[in-house]
């Protein structure tokens, strides 16, 4: 079967999480959320580079169109996450660099300043990992995380990932610095 007619819901949920496919117009909620978070997010160059770039709100809208796009084409599963209660942007959790042949994809997440320690993220992580592990047939789920990063590396930990190494000057930052990066996996 074509990776493209594989049925994915545009959303899934968790017990406060409504996790779902960026859209067309999500763009403005983004950028808040990147903007209020930007200190924090520059903290990990090697992880998030995407975040040493100044934001702006085209930048936000075209990631969440081009986002949407990946979802379809079942390229990626990229998803933004709203609070249930008061709906709320917390952050974004997605499946990247998406191998529906060897059913392996990486695993990529940040939480908006506002929600951070409460545990979304590792709910957020844990729910599409476990969505697409026993829905979606994916065999592994990498995670790769600033070894520097304790919360990210707790956050995988909790959510089932194992340490596999860590991977010795791997990740360049922008500033030219050389990041170690942890490599993590979950298994089925």
């Amino acid at each position: 079967m074509s990776d493209i007619l594989l049925d994915i819901p545009d959303q899934i949920e968790s017990r406060r999480l409504i996790i779902r496919s960026p859209l067309p117009g999500d763009g403005a909620v983004v950028h808040a959320g990147v903007v209020a978070t930007l200190e924090q997010l520059r903290a990990w160059p090697a992880s998030l580079p995407w975040a040493m770039f100044e934001p702006s709100l085209e930048a936000s809208e075209t990631f969440c169109r081009q986002s949407r796009i990946d979802f379809l084409a079942r390229k990626g599963l990229p998803m933004l996450l709203f609070l249930k209660e008061g709906g709320h942007f917390a952050g974004a959790c997605g499946l990247h660099d998406l191998d529906w042949k060897h059913k392996r994809a990486e695993i990529g997440y940040w939480c908006h300043r506002e929600w951070q320690g409460q545990g979304l993220i590792g709910e957020a992580v844990q729910t599409l990992c476990d969505f697409s592990q026993h829905q979606l047939g994916l065999r592994r789920i990498a995670c790769l995380a600033d070894e520097q990063n304790l919360a990210s590396r707790r956050v995988a930990e909790r959510a089932g990932f194992r340490l596999e190494g860590i991977l010795r000057n791997e990740r360049i930052a922008p500033d030219n610095s050389l990041r170690d990066t942890a490599l993590y996996a979950r298994t089925n």
